[in-house]
């Protein structure tokens, strides 16, 4: 029993970076659907810098920066250039799906995966430890500092922010940004902590799911928290049933393996009129 729990609190990790970026994009008003594709980056950019530098540390950080640096053009074309944010993520979502394989073919001569990490150049425990501290410091942030107060109100109502001095489109640029940076490290966990490589599309919808979390949890970030473990409940679950027997019969994998993806709909139709979300959250300002 505590290893499974232990497990699902494992699987938990990727979608919990991501779901802490959506927070603070979503609470300033900046609709995150890019978190898949801020996923894909990390997962890629930290098996290739690991592979590189030797040095999972170095490689986990730089999958931070390159998902801040994909993070800023979205920012770019939503903030600056008032584009749709929905069309203008799943744009970057298929950049990112486009991109891994050009990259891995050029580096690897190959588009599905990357070599695999040896054992020594994987993280045994950190992402969960610095995940740790990264959730209680967007807790602290969001309900004990005026930065949080700003970033609420970027969101709910940008003409008072604006009025009382601040620059709306600075304390988004900065959330969408830290945004990218969270998913990516989220990405890194799953290519170098829960996996060994980084492998095509490895993310599964794992950003769709974080933004779930995200409605479910109500843009709260201990109810957000509680939901990314109830996914990571779901996926432990998943793994547990393969190759298992109900009621006398054989579950079919592809049944089973559909499990995270009909409890995130199930969770979504029940809950999704009871959230409510930012006023301004996808209006232009």
């Amino acid at each position: 029993m505590t290893y499974f729990l232990f497990s699902v609190v494992r699987l938990a990790i990727p979608l919990l970076y991501a779901a802490l970026g959506g927070l603070f994009s979503e609470r300033a008003g900046v609709i995150n659907i890019a978190l898949e594709g801020f996923m894909l980056v990390g997962a890629s950019s930290a098996a290739i810098l690991t592979l590189a530098t030797g040095d999972p540390l170095l490689g986990f950080f730089g999958a931070g920066l390159s998902g801040g640096i994909f993070a800023l053009l979205f920012a770019l074309v939503v903030i600056h250039g008032r584009a749709d944010q929905v069309v203008a993520g799943t744009a970057l979502n298929f950049l990112a799906m486009g991109l891994n394989p050009l990259l891995l073919k050029s580096l690897y001569d190959s588009t599905g995966s990357t070599p695999s990490l040896p054992i020594e150049q994987r993280f045994e425990i950190f992402p969960l430890y610095f995940l740790i501290v990264l959730a209680l410091g967007a807790w602290f942030v969001m309900r004990k500092t005026t930065i949080g107060l700003r970033l609420s109100f970027a969101g709910e109502q940008p003409e008072a922010l604006q009025a009382a001095g601040f620059s709306v489109r600075k304390i988004r640029y900065g959330a969408v940004v830290a945004a990218g940076v969270l998913a990516a490290w989220g990405g890194a966990s799953l290519s170098i902590f829960l996996a060994s490589a980084y492998s095509r599309n490895m993310t599964a919808g794992r950003g769709f799911m974080a933004l779930a979390a995200l409605i479910l949890g109500k843009w709260h970030p201990p109810y957000v928290i509680l939901a990314c473990l109830f996914f990571g409940l779901m996926e432990a679950l998943q793994i547990r049933l393969q190759g298992s027997a109900l009621l006398g019969f054989a579950v079919p994998a592809q049944l089973v393996q559909m499990l995270p993806y009909l409890a995130t709909i199930l969770v979504m139709a029940g809950f999704l009129g009871r959230s409510r979300p930012p006023q301004y959250l996808g209006k232009i300002f």
